[in-house]
């Protein structure tokens, strides 16, 4: 899977915005369908996605493009010119059931090498999980939307998210039980930054692989929460080759700089040399 650090949403009917998006060097940009375009847009939007995705460059960014939800009574339109326009892969909104998800992959043309993005934004969808994580083999990650989650449940959206705490962690877990990547909720003020690189630090802590990002000026804050650091990489390398070396003299745990080390802190340093690698630091 592509590292998916900032997923950033543009609205697919602005080809302007579209065009600048492909220019920013984020790991993935979704251009949007769904909530980022007006009802009476949605025709519009489509056109503009299926001509902009095959003229524009994107580099080495991920090109997604976001459907409205499956039973919508819009989907099959946005479907046809998502595959008109060749994205890497799609977002599927409100995923709510297997089905949903298995609607979509049905449809794609055999062979199609399209990879599946599941939005879990409703309480529905956080108690079916554990089905939608194994729906289909085209599934890469789950992505959480805190915003529309606190509506289904009557909670109200705090800056601190313990309201959506419990969802929150349920999506990276399930999605690490299935081998999916998590990609974390939005932050949705976009001019303030203290609270973005809080929130972004805080999702990968919690075990998040990337987040979502509504603005340009949120994907370097974002990229640089979810990309190991330095000092992290070296203490990291460390830990792997200390341990290659006592696993030769046939020692499980051993001490490193005043402490303990065993197989779960060993496996958590070679999480991070995996992230660092996808990120592309040596």
């Amino acid at each position: 899977m592509p590292p998916r650090r900032a997923l950033l949403y543009v609205p697919g009917d602005d080809r302007r915005k579209i065009e600048k998006a492909a220019s920013l060097n984020a790991d993935s940009v979704c251009l949007d369908l769904e909530d980022g375009v007006a009802l009476n847009r949605k025709a519009e939007a489509r056109a503009t996605v299926a001509a902009a995705l095959p003229a524009l460059s994107f580099g080495r960014t991920e090109r997604l493009v976001r459907l409205n939800p499956i039973g919508s009574g819009l989907e099959a339109d946005d479907l046809a010119a998502a595959l008109a326009a060749a994205p890497d892969a799609l977002v599927i909104p409100k995923v709510e059931s297997a089905e949903q998800l298995q609607w979509v992959s049905s449809r794609l043309p055999a062979g199609s090498p399209l990879r599946l993005l599941a939005m879990i934004e409703t309480a529905r969808g956080l108690v079916n999980l554990n089905a939608i994580a194994a729906a289909d083999p085209r599934l890469d990650a789950l992505i959480f939307g805190a915003e529309d989650y606190a509506a289904s449940v009557g909670a109200t959206r705090t800056p601190e998210g313990r309201e959506v705490l419990y969802a929150r962690s349920a999506v990276v877990a399930y999605a690490a039980a299935f081998g999916l990547q998590a990609i974390d909720m939005v932050f949705v003020d976009f001019r303030e930054g203290e609270g973005l690189a809080r929130e972004a630090a805080e999702g990968a802590q919690l075990g998040y692989s990337g987040k979502q990002a509504i603005h340009p000026n949120q994907i370097g804050p974002i990229h640089a929460a979810f990309t190991p650091s330095d000092d992290e990489i070296a203490r990291a390398r460390r830990i792997v080759e200390a341990d290659a070396a006592h696993q030769a003299e046939g020692t499980g745990a051993f001490a490193l700089d005043g402490k303990m080390v065993d197989m779960p802190i060993v496996r958590a340093a070679r999480l991070v040399l995996a992230k660092a690698q996808a990120a592309g630091k040596p």
